[in-house]
């Protein structure tokens, strides 16, 4: 069964790992110097904030799927959603996991991100335009040099 997976950016990770630690009852289940994860059952849902420079609020959503077959049918539907606007990023390490995973960006410029994750690691993942900023993200470019998702930036840049 998928779990919905939601990444917030803030700016005291600490005061925030108080308010949400209380608000779901209970602790992180991984908690570094600059994230936090709180994976629930009740709501199933991987939840997670980091403080690695992106603007404070919504990072991304997505789908973190149990297995290859699920992740499969999560790219369909990527597929058909965004047609060549998908980001396959393979295997990957972003937000201290080893995944599989790709990516979309919505019409509102929302990032989606499905992935599997395969294990944890003790990075926080090294697939990212700035070590400062948040991991894997995609969104549309207004450089070359940035992340994005494949025909989604007019003009140049990432489309491929």
């Amino acid at each position: 069964m998928k779990r919905f997976h939601a990444h917030i950016a803030v700016d005291d990770l600490a005061n925030s790992i108080d308010f949400y630690s209380k608000l779901f009852g209970q602790s992180p289940t991984v908690e570094r110097a600059d994230y936090a994860k709180w994976m629930l059952d009740d709501p199933r849902i991987n939840f997670a904030i980091s403080a690695r420079g992106h603007a404070v609020g919504l990072n991304h959503f997505g789908f973190q799927a149990e297995d290859a077959a699920e992740l499969q049918e999560l790219r369909q539907r990527a597929d058909a959603a965004a047609g060549e606007a998908v980001l396959d990023q393979g295997e990957t390490l972003c937000c201290y996991a080893a995944s599989t995973k790709h990516w979309t960006v919505d019409p509102s410029g929302i990032a989606w991100e499905h992935y599997q994750t395969m294990g944890e690691v003790e990075a926080f993942g090294s697939d990212t335009v700035s070590q400062s900023g948040g991991c894997c993200v995609p969104g549309v470019a207004t450089t070359s040099e940035a992340c994005c998702v494949p025909g989604t930036q007019a003009g140049g840049g990432c489309n491929g």
